[in-house]
């Protein structure tokens, strides 16, 4: 059974919906920490939806925030819980997203999600495995879980941003060098910047990358 995720909005600019980008926060926040990314996002997407899902369950590690699932490191979870907990929530967010679907009448190709950490790891888990592909999705500081599934289980291969801090203490910069092979040796069309000096966060040269992404490809959004 799948949870309903609760979701803070900005509606569009225009104040017609053409296009929605889903915000998938991280580890120990809530959907209100990216939503924030709307105000200079919303320029240039005036006739964008933002929606930003609260992860299904409290963070172990941080009693006020959300969590996608528990991360052993940072909680003292088991790998079969992190794992378990991974799962259930790909479903939750499946079904979150077949919701916003059917709420909105937009089509899956005017639909992005914009992933940051433990965000990003649900972003590139679930968006290959729609059932139509998505606009595309943005992922910032995170890392492709289960790379050796993805060729296998891929049923659609939606075009990807990569963005990574090279001074990043939390995910390693190199998960985006082995996202990025997995991704290219399974058909996306993937897409890389690298923030110079930039730890775990979304710096201004990251953020312009990506609106320029969303942008071409929400088109008319």
């Amino acid at each position: 059974m799948t949870r309903v995720l609760e979701a803070a909005r900005r509606a569009p600019k225009s104040g017609t919906a053409k296009s929605a980008v889903v915000f998938l926060h991280g580890y120990g926040a809530d959907g209100a920490d990216l939503l924030g990314l709307a105000d200079p996002l919303a320029p240039h997407l005036p006739d964008t939806l933002f929606v930003a899902p609260d992860a299904p369950e409290p963070c172990a590690g941080n009693p006020f925030g959300r969590q996608w699932f528990p991360i052993p490191r940072l909680d003292g979870s088991s790998q079969a819980a992190s794992e378990a907990g991974f799962a259930t929530s790909s479903n939750d967010l499946h079904a979150f997203l077949d919701a916003l679907l059917k709420e909105t009448w937009l089509t899956p190709a005017q639909i992005a999600l914009f992933g940051f950490s433990q965000g990003s790891m649900m972003a590139l888990h679930v968006a290959p495995r729609r059932a139509a592909p998505l606009a595309g999705v943005v992922a910032f500081s995170g890392r492709l879980l289960q790379p050796e599934r993805l060729a296998a289980e891929a049923r659609v291969t939606p075009p990807v941003l990569l963005v990574h801090g090279d001074a990043d203490p939390m995910v390693d910069f190199a998960e985006m060098g082995r996202a990025g092979d997995a991704l290219v040796a399974a058909g996306f069309d993937t897409y890389a910047h690298v923030m110079r000096g930039t730890g775990h966060g979304i710096a201004p040269d990251g953020l312009s990358v990506a609106m320029a992404f969303l942008a071409e490809r929400l088109r008319g959004g």
